[in-house]
């Protein structure tokens, strides 16, 4: 389920596309630590969702294809 990672890549992207214009206009230090918050968290996300798509992590369990193995009962 490598398309979950790359579709929260695009978004993670998308939000960033709108707050990059916003970062330079922050003028009191709290809307600095803010940003700054922001763009860690930002990073993170991209970070964690390349890794999935590289296969260096597991995906989420909820993202993880079970493979069903057939059980018999041998009497």
């Amino acid at each position: 389920m490598r398309h979950y990672a790359f579709l929260r890549l695009l978004l993670a992207c998308f939000f960033l596309y709108f707050a990059w214009p916003l970062i330079p206009q922050a003028t009191t230090q709290l809307e600095g630590v803010f940003w700054g918050a922001w763009l860690i968290l930002f990073l993170l996300v991209i970070g964690a969702n390349l890794s999935t798509l590289l296969r260096m992590t597991k995906p989420p369990v909820m993202e993880q294809e079970r493979e069903r193995l057939r059980q018999t009962h041998n009497h």
